[in-house]
């Protein structure tokens, strides 16, 4: 467990591969619904059929919003938290597209927490995410949170 006396040993921790998520077709069409983003190649099977990818494909911007669920079912746990914040991202890249029907999954390594306030640790993880069955990943982030303890 972190805590706000023993954060700096958690510098470059691997934590265990999440929980597989399968994202479904219903799912992509409820963020292209959500997001206004309603490209063929994300929500017209015959249509994405005929392109590189041979099936529809999640957006990018769900697979980055699933670090929070990610996040939540890891065995990440801080002392005393309170809350987590989304501070930002130094980096992200889309490496590959998630096909619909796919498994993905987190690989999350903390790369530093700073523990610079009474209430809070500030955390700046890579975070990988995995596509079942592939070699190459769907996404790649440097991930700033912040926590709030108390």
């Amino acid at each position: 467990m972190i805590s706000k006396s023993n954060c700096e040993q958690f510098n470059g921790h691997q934590l265990e591969p999440t929980p597989w998520y399968r994202v479904t077709q219903e799912q992509i069409n409820q963020f292209a619904d959500c997001t206004l983003d309603h490209q063929s190649v994300h929500v017209d099977p015959e249509s994405a059929r005929a392109t590189s990818f041979g099936s529809t494909i999640a957006h990018g911007f769900l697979t980055l919003s699933m670090l929070s669920h990610f996040l939540s079912v890891s065995k990440l746990t801080v002392e005393n938290y309170r809350i987590g914040i989304n501070y930002g991202f130094d980096k992200v890249r889309f490496v590959t597209p998630v096909k619909v029907d796919s498994n993905i999954r987190a690989l999350f390594k903390i790369l530093k927490i700073d523990n610079d306030a009474p209430d809070r640790l500030r955390f700046k993880t890579e975070v990988t995410i995995e596509i079942e069955g592939s070699d190459r990943p769907a996404l790649i982030a440097d991930w700033l949170t912040l926590v709030i303890v108390t």
